[in-house]
């Protein structure tokens, strides 16, 4: 079965803009119910693969990385069909999900600032995903998925169209870490940082911007899902504060199981914090695994099995 393989005119759209959807995969009163248990489940972090305390006391982004691998729900999710079949149509049968993290944006939130990533070496300066030699591209197709509305005034995502073929920042260069950073920065202002990095460390061109007047809002229901290159050009806007609900946004990353995944790392070194590899494997989605460049893991840490091929 493939009813939610792109149809011609949804992939040309996505070939040509670096995004498609947005689609719903739960209904928002579904999506609230889930998340109202799940975001107390997951508040017991005793079986997750990650057990990095610093990192996790501080509350920094790498300690929302991976919970697919020990939450039932979220291994669910990276392996619904709805989203599965769609990254197929993009990346061929052999699919596996290297990576899966929370967004949240808190009232009062500066904005995201824009960026992409390639191989994901943006922080620490060592490539995280790296695609065989013989491809023009890389990056990853990254899934966000609304667990609460997302709007302008809560912080949504933009996209600039078509900026998925051409990278204007050089990874390799890594990132100086401050959690102060970017701290009130007005950039044609709006107020924008990106988790205690300043990306502008990276460009290419020190000159450059982006061109701002061609950026889309991307609103989301909960329970609704975009797809994307993460080589787009994308961003967020700030939480106005004009409602006390957090905005929080759930992304499962995608590759083919030819990507080599964490190569030559023991550890990820981010935000502040480090967390080992010991315990981390890939997710194969759909297909088969034909290259074993990768650790897969078969169950979750809590014995749940996933699921391939939407089975």
């Amino acid at each position: 079965m493939s009813q939610f393989k792109l149809t011609p005119t949804e992939l040309g759209e996505f070939q040509r803009n670096g995004y498609a959807g947005p689609f719903t995969l739960y209904e928002p009163s579904e999506m609230a119910d889930r998340w109202r248990k799940e975001r107390l489940r997951l508040l017991d972090r005793s079986q997750s693969v990650y057990q990095d305390t610093e990192a996790i006391s501080q509350g920094t982004n790498i300690s929302n990385y991976d919970r697919h691998l020990d939450n039932g729900f979220l291994a669910e999710h990276i392996a619904r069909p709805e989203i599965v079949q769609r990254v197929t149509s993009i990346l061929g049968d052999d699919v596996i999900c290297w990576r899966s993290e929370f967004f949240p944006k808190y009232p009062g939130d500066e904005g995201t600032d824009w960026h992409q990533a390639d191989t994901f070496a943006n922080a620490g300066g060592e490539p995280q995903i790296v695609w065989a030699e013989d491809k023009e591209y890389g990056g990853t197709i990254t899934v966000w998925t609304a667990f609460t509305e997302a709007t302008v005034e809560t912080a949504c995502l933009q996209f600039i169209p078509g900026t998925h073929r051409q990278m204007f920042y050089d990874e390799s260069l890594g990132m100086h870490y401050d959690p102060e950073v970017n701290r009130n920065k007005n950039k044609n202002g709006v107020n924008r940082g990106f988790f205690g990095y300043d990306y502008r460390q990276l460009q290419i061109d020190p000159d450059w911007s982006p061109d701002e007047s061609k950026a889309v809002s991307m609103e989301l229901k909960p329970g609704q899902f975009i797809i994307f290159w993460s080589t787009l050009m994308h961003a967020s806007h700030s939480h106005a504060g004009r409602t006390q609900e957090m905005r929080l946004g759930f992304v499962s990353r995608y590759v083919p199981a030819s990507v080599y995944v964490y190569p030559d790392l023991d550890e990820i070194r981010e935000y502040g914090g480090r967390i080992s590899l010991d315990r981390f494997g890939c997710v194969l989605v759909s297909g088969e695994d034909r290259y074993r460049r990768n650790r897969l893991l078969t169950h979750t840490t809590t014995g749940i099995p996933f699921r391939r091929n939407g089975t």
